[in-house]
């Protein structure tokens, strides 16, 4: 949200200087004091509310999570909508309004690129036609749940719905806006930004072509390597297919002169909104059978990765049927996106499930050819054809309507339009415009835009599918419901009370005539069309394998020799292959405590590769604290714990390694490398080779330089940028200090406005993990070491004592800056500690704080 930093900027500057200390004051008395209380919700007592059919109990536990008991479905998920909206109506009207394309309505016209991108994926549009198709019982809950959330809102003034409401209202940013009902179609719109949070190797694919203007097809093979023979895939053995596929990076079409930056640059137009994407961004999820465990029942363990946020992405919620029947099939436990009915990751009263992302090559690149002589026109098998065409009006708040059009092919959106680097006309005042066509470098088309093809965008919700998850009671159910996950697909991880443990992958995945999606391709022929997906009956599945554990975190899913392809871009195994050497490797009959310590296991694999080479090196250190340094690597266990010095000083110099390694081979600073298992296997395989072209600094003149070299340079700078940080006294050097996680508002909280954060961001926590290791905690080669995204929640299910089950997520169950439920999570989850996930209706009434009754 960094558009709308200059408005609010100069509006708090002209604030302050013209309030003086009373305008520090109202931002630092006034609005946590007085203003901020307003929105805390009722949650105990009696509330009549119009909509009801019967009385509902809502619940909240110590950690302020609600537990709702209603005798009907209507009536339960109504009330789910109505917490909701009591707990999260920013978050959830912020959400709508990315997903409609519609931010200027909120923040003005500093959004208006970002909506037009937005409005060209056409994410609104896509939802409204799956409301259409709906079976009339989803659209009960939908409409329920919708219900709900306007019965909370109806009459209220804004800060009794949020704070950040008050200062939005400021005169100087959007006074005028307006808060609308909530609809269906804002609830189905949050799915297509969850796809898009993890839409797989689009990035990748561009990155690609981009790096053929200026690095061999071979160079390009390296920077991409194949999934690690020694490292696990998720499903050994499964059934027959029918196409078989291979990686061929060397695409008969020449990429040197096409647009691809820009597209790339348009599509990160979306992480300012919904948080850079990352390839470690995924998630661990285990599921180990009785054979195993000291209860002799399976636990299932899951911790989704995703950006750090503030509050978090998650709203724990328990749905009780206090009569559970036909009419009435809920009893369930877990976590819900606030907008959306239902339970997305958790157990009810038969079974349990998880997920982690599969990241599956569902978007596809189309190169289209343009008529010169008719701009509305593209060309298709010889012919041209009408491009399909609409007008979308924005209203940024404040300002004029701007329309814009949109264009789309056979193929989806095009997304390559109306930005300065594509234009062939500059504005009349850029008297450095260069035109397109005269930066080509190569013979093209004359013209040409680049499509989007994407899965996503074929009318489907996955919220059916965990509809069905929510009331299933074995596996067979399970699987029938999964058949409606289209999209994303996800690594569907399964337990039951019956002792079962099983997986799924579902999801649309295209089988394509030619090509591999490794690369965008042309689109004026049908040589590259897709021409179905995998059946569901050949997706991977395992049901009870012989080794009575499934491990899943973003790795390999099928066997090596599976006929279809999934994707190339697996996140390489690190992760998978620590969980699986915990499982094989655990001293007794594995327990909850262990699994809470194999959730919170910083061991970083990379240092174990590493370390063993440097201490190889013949090493001349020039400063003191470079031999101590080095010296303490010896001793080191490889966890990246908290407190740990020896992380602090591995991780420093593997960024330097990178940079000083890879830099000065990219084309440009987007491109450098940013870590991640990708960057951990290149490096690991081209150890082997010390002399490999790529450790050679092309900076330098008349030297070649070798891998020692590079380690050399690197663990200086990497040392030097430590004193830089803590200074000289190695004892303070911590790696949980320079690691830490700070949650900010994603919108308010990034104002770089210190008077405005402080009210919605909270930390720095020192944090532990860091990239490939299962305590994933993110951070970036290109940026620093602070945490960018992490495990969003960890839960440990019993199967065989639902009640003991465990669970944590990030920040509190409140978006409410300053209720006490706001950040009371966040210690908890930093330390690797849980609170209990209640399943009883004892254990929840004895626990509970507030228990609220909602009336007709």
């Amino acid at each position: 949200m960094k558009k709308i930093i200059g408005r609010i900027l100069v509006g708090v500057l002209i604030l302050i200087v013209v309030a003086g200390a009373s305008g520090a004051f109202y931002f630092k008395s006034y609005l946590p004091n007085t203003v901020a209380p307003q929105s805390f919700p009722q949650v105990d007592g009696e509330i009549q509310v119009t909509g009801l059919n019967a009385k509902v109990d809502v619940y909240r536990d110590a950690m302020g999570i609600p537990h709702i008991y209603a005798n009907t479905a209507h009536d339960l998920f109504f009330a789910q909508g109505y917490v909701h909206a009591q707990d999260r109506f920013w978050q959830m009207d912020f959400w709508r309004h990315v997903g409609a394309g519609e931010l200027s309505e909120m923040f003005g016209a500093g959004q208006i690129e970002t909506d037009t991108f937005l409005k060209t994926l056409g994410w609104k549009k896509t939802a409204e036609a799956e409301w259409e198709q709906l079976s009339p019982e989803s659209k009960a809950i939908l409409q329920a749940y919708v219900d709900g959330v306007n019965a909370y809102i109806k009459d209220k003034e804004a800060t009794e719905l949020s704070l950040e409401y008050a200062i939005l209202g400021l005169p100087i940013l959007s006074p005028d806006y307006v808060i609308e009902e909530w609809t269906p179609v804002n609830s189905l719109t949050w799915g297509k930004a969850m796809a898009w949070d993890l839409r797989g190797n689009m990035g990748e694919e561009i990155e690609r072509a981009v790096l053929l203007k200026t690095l061999t097809p071979a160079q390009i093979k390296q920077l991409f390597p194949e999934y690690p023979q020694d490292h696990p895939v998720i499903v050994n053995k499964i059934g027959d297919g029918n196409a078989n596929v291979k990686q061929d990076f060397a695409n008969d079409f020449d990429f040197s002169s096409l647009p691809l930056d820009e597209v790339q640059r348009n599509a990160s137009l979306l992480d300012l909104v919904l948080g850079d994407w990352n390839d470690g961004i995924g998630s661990n999820s285990w599921a180990i059978s009785g054979k195993l465990t000291d209860s002799g029942m399976p636990y299932l363990a899951n911790d989704p990765h995703l950006g750090i946020q503030m509050p978090s992405i998650w709203y724990q919620v328990g749905l009780h049927c206090i009569e559970k029947n036909n009419e009435c099939p809920f009893q369930v436990t877990g976590f819900s996106f606030a907008g959306v009915p239902g339970v997305i990751i958790g157990h009810n009263d038969k079974i349990a499930w998880g997920f982690t992302n599969v990241g599956p090559d569902v978007m596809d690149l189309y190169i289209e050819k343009v008529n010169p002589e008719n701009p509305n026109q593209y060309e298709v098998n010889g012919e041209w054809v009408d491009f399909e065409s609409y007008e979308e009006t924005l209203y940024p708040v404040g300002g004029e309507a701007v329309t814009i059009t949109v264009r789309s092919t056979r193929h989806g959106p095009v997304i390559s339009e109306s930005y300065g680097p594509l234009k062939n006309e500059g504005e009349p005042d850029d008297k450095e415009f260069v035109p397109f066509k005269e930066r080509a470098g190569v013979e093209l088309p004359e013209n040409y835009v680049i499509a989007l093809k994407w899965t996503a965008l074929t009318p489907s919700t996955p919220f059916e599918a965990i509809w069905g998850f929510n009331k299933a009671e074995n596996w067979e159910e399970f699987r029938e419901a999964a058949k409606n996950f289209h999209v994303p697909p996800q690594n569907l991880l399964y337990a039951d009370v019956e002792g079962n443990v099983g997986y799924q992958m579902p999801g649309d995945i295209p089988i394509r005539k030619n090509g591999d999606g490794t690369l965008p391709v042309p689109g004026w022929t049908d040589d590259y069309e897709w021409t179905g997906f995998i059946p569901f009956e050949e997706l991977p599945y395992t049901f009870n394998p012989a080794e009575g554990y499934i491990v899943t975190a973003n790795n390999q899913v099928p066997p090596r020799d599976y006929p279809y392809l999934v994707t190339y871009d697996w996140d390489y195994g690190f992760r998978a292959n620590r969980i699986l050497n915990m499982i094989q490797n655990a001293p007794a009959k594995i327990d909850i405590a262990y699994l809470q310590q194999m959730q919170g296991d910083s061991y970083d694999a990379n240092a174990e590769v590493f370390i063993p080479i440097m201490q190889t090196v013949d090493w001349r250190f020039p400063k003191p604290n470079e031999a101590i340094a080095f010296d303490m690597l010896s001793d080191w266990d490889y966890q990246g714990r908290i407190d740990s010095t020896p992380a602090a000083v591995f991780n420093a110099f593997w960024r330097a390694f990178l940079i000083n390694t890879f830099n000065d081979d990219m084309p440009e600073e987007r491109y450098y490398p940013d870590g991640g298992s990708r960057w951990n296997e290149i490096m690991r395989t081209m150890a082997q080779n010390p002399n490999d072209p790529f450790w050679d600094d092309k900076t330098t003149k008349d030297v070649v330089e070798t891998m020692p070299d590079i380690m050399k340079k690197s663990f200086s700078d990497g040392v030097a940028e430590l004193e830089s940080i803590f200074g000289k006294d190695i004892s303070t050097w911590k790696w949980g200090d320079m690691h830490a996680s700070t949650f900010r508002n994603g919108t308010l909280g990034e104002s770089g406005i210190f008077l405005i954060e402080d009210l919605f961001n909270r930390g720095p926590f020192p944090t532990s993990g860091g990239e490939a290791i299962v305590n994933a905690t993110g951070w970036s080669v290109r940026d620093g070491y602070e945490t960018n995204w992490l495990p969003s929640m960890r839960m440990i299910v019993d199967l065989g004592n639902l009640n003991n089950s465990l669970t944590v997520h990030t920040t509190g169950q409140s978006g409410h800056a300053y209720h006490p439920h706001y950040d009371d999570m966040a210690p908890l989850w930093a330390n690797i500690n849980y609170y209990p996930m209640w399943w009883n209706l004892d254990s929840i009434m004895n626990d509970s704080e507030e228990h609220l009754v909602l009336m007709p």
